[in-house]
C-alpha cells in the first residue's frame, strides 16, 4: 500500500510519527491487563464480588477481545486502518471511562467486555499500520520495537498497577486509560492518513464473522468459565469446524486460510501459541507466589520482575541487529533455547531457594529468550503476505497471541489446582510452563524446513 506519508517515511530513513502512535496503542492494550492483575483484591473488596464474579472481570475482556479480534482485522483491510484504529481507541478510551465510574459489578463486567472489543479493534490494526507506512530493513526495525513493546508491556504495566493499586483507587488505572486513548485519538487523527481502500473489491465476510466469533468466544470460556463448560465445548468445536468449511469456500474470506499454507507462518503462529501460554502462565502466577513465599506488597511483586523486564527491553532492542547479522530463525530458535531453559532453572532450583537464586537468576534466562523471540515470531507470522490479506494476517498473530495466554494460563492452573503450598505450586507450575515451552522450540525448528506453500 503506497501513499505520500509511506514515501516520505521511508526516503527520509526516520520512522516519524506513526511508530510512537503503533507502540503507545500496543501498549495501552497490555497496560489494561496488568491493571486488573494488580487490582483484583481491591476491586473485589470494593464491589463486594466473590471469586467466581472477579474472575469475570478478566474473562469478559477476553471473550470479546479473542472473540471479535479477527473481525478487527479484516475490517481494516475492507476498509482502512485509520478509521478502524480510531474506532477501536474511541470504544476502548469510552469503556475505560465507565469502567471507572461503574456503580456496581454489572456494569463494570459489561464495560469490560466493551473494552474487549475496542481492544480487538486496535490491535490488528496496530501491527497493520507498521506493513503500510514501512517497508524493508525499516519494516523489521518496526516491528523489533513492537516486539519490544510486547515484551517489557506487561511488565512495566504490573508496576503502574502494582502503585496505582497500592497508593490509590484501582479506578484511577482505568482513568489512566482514558487519558491516553484520548492523546491517541488526537495523535491519531492528525497524523494517521487514510489507506488504499478495498471496500470496492472485498466484503465482509458476516457468517466466518458470526462463526469465529461464537467459536472463540466459546473456546476462551470452555477454559475460564464456571458454569456449562461441557456444553461451550461443544459450541467451540461445531462453531470453528463451521468457521474453517466458510472459510475454505467463501471468495472473500474473514480468516484466509492461505495464511496457514506457508510452512514459515504456521510454525510461528503454534510457537508463539505455546509460547503467550507459558509467558502469561508466569507472569500471572508468579506475582502471586512472590507475595505468599516472601510476604511481599504487590509492589515489590512487581519490582521483583525487573531483572526480566530489563533484560528483556535491552535484547529486543538489539533484535533487528542480530536478525541482519544473522536470520530471522536463528534469532527466534536461539530465544525459544533461552527462555526454555530460564523456566527449566526456576523449576528445577525452586523458590524456596531464596530470591535471588530461585526467581531472579532464571528470569535473566526468561527476559533473553522472551526479547529474542517476540518479534522474529511476529516477522514469521505475517512473512510474505500480500497487502490485502495484511490486516487478517495480523489478525491471526493477535488472536494467536491473545487465545494462547488463555489456554496455556488455563492448562497450567488446572493441573496446580489442588495444590495448597505456595512454593510447591510454583515449582509445579515451572514446570508445566516447561512442558509448553518445549513445544514452542519443537515448533519454532520446524520454521528451518522452509516456506511450503
Amino acid at each position: 500500500m503506497e501513499n505520500q506519508t509511506d514515501d516520505l517515511v521511508n526516503d527520509s530513513g526516520k520512522f516519524g510519527i506513526i511508530l510512537p502512535i503503533v507502540l503507545i496503542s500496543y501498549f495501552l492494550i497490555l497496560l489494561n491487563n496488568s491493571l486488573v492483575f494488580t487490582s483484583t483484591v481491591q476491586i473485589s473488596r470494593d464491589m463486594h464480588m466473590n471469586s467466581i464474579m472477579i474472575a469475570w472481570v478478566s474473562n469478559a475482556y477476553a471473550l470479546t477481545f479473542g472473540g471479535f479480534l479477527s473481525f478487527g482485522a479484516r475490517l481494516g483491510d475492507i476498509l482502512n486502518r485509520r478509521a478502524v484504529l480510531l474506532t477501536g481507541l474511541w470504544i476502548f478510551t469510552i469503556a475505560s471511562f465507565l469502567v471507572g465510574i461503574a456503580p456496581n459489578q454489572t456494569i463494570l463486567i459489561a464495560m469490560r467486555a466493551v473494552q474487549g472489543i475496542g481492544g480487538a479493534l486496535l490491535a490488528p490494526a496496530t501491527l497493520a499500520l507498521l506493513m503500510d507506512y514501512y517497508s524493508g530493513p525499516m519494516l523489521t526495525r518496526a516491528i523489533a520495537y513492537y516486539g519490544a513493546t510486547a515484551g517489557i508491556g506487561t511488565s512495566l504495566g504490573l508496576i503502574v498497577g502494582g502503585i496505582i493499586s497500592s497508593y490509590s483507587s484501582w479506578r484511577n488505572g482505568f482513568y489512566l486509560d482514558m487519558v491516553m486513548g484520548l492523546i491517541l485519538i488526537i495523535m491519531s487523527w492528525r497524523y494517521v492518513h487514510p489507506t488504499v481502500d478495498y471496500q470496492n473489491k472485498l466484503t465482509i465476510d458476516w457468517w466466518g464473522t458470526i462463526t469465529s466469533i461464537i467459536g472463540f468466544s466459546a473456546l476462551v470460556y470452555s477454559i475460564n468459565g464456571s458454569l456449562y463448560r461441557s456444553a461451550a465445548i461443544i459450541v467451540t468445536i461445531v462453531a470453528l469446524v463451521s468457521f474453517v468449511l466458510i472459510e475454505a469456500h467463501t471468495k472473500n474470506p474473514l480468516m484466509p486460510l492461505v495464511i496457514f499454507k506457508d510452512n514459515q507462518r504456521a510454525s510461528a503462529l503454534v510457537s508463539r501459541f505455546f509460547m503467550l501460554g507459558a509467558s502469561m502462565s508466569y507472569f500471572f502466577l508468579m506475582p502471586q507466589a512472590l507475595q505468599r513465599v516472601f510476604g511481599i506488597t504487590p509492589l515489590l511483586a512487581a519490582i521483583a520482575f525487573l531483572p526480566l523486564t530489563v533484560i528483556q527491553f535491552g535484547v529486543s532492542l538489539l533484535v533487528a541487529r542480530l536478525t541482519f547479522r544473522f536470520s530471522n530463525a536463528a534469532v527466534l530458535i536461539s530465544g525459544a533455547i533461552i527462555d526454555t531453559l530460564g523456566l527449566s532453572l526456576g523449576a528445577i532450583i525452586g523458590i524456596q531457594q531464596g530470591y535471588w537464586l530461585g526467581v531472579a537468576l532464571p528470569m535473566v534466562f526468561i527476559g533473553i529468550g522472551q526479547g529474542l523471540i517476540m518479534s522474529p515470531l511476529t516477522v514469521a507470522g505475517v512473512a510474505d503476505t500480500s497487502g490485502d490479506i495484511a490486516g487478517a494476517a495480523s489478525g491471526v498473530v493477535n488472536t494467536v497471541h491473545q487465545i494462547g495466554g488463555a489456554v496455556g494460563l488455563s492448562i497450567v492452573s488446572e493441573m496446580v489446582a489442588g495444590i495448597t503450598s505456595p512454593a510447591t505450586m510454583i515449582d509445579h507450575a515451572q514446570m508445566w510452563m516447561v512442558v509448553l515451552a518445549v513445544i514452542m522450540l519443537i515448533a519454532g525448528l520446524n520454521i528451518l524446513r522452509g516456506s511450503h506453500k
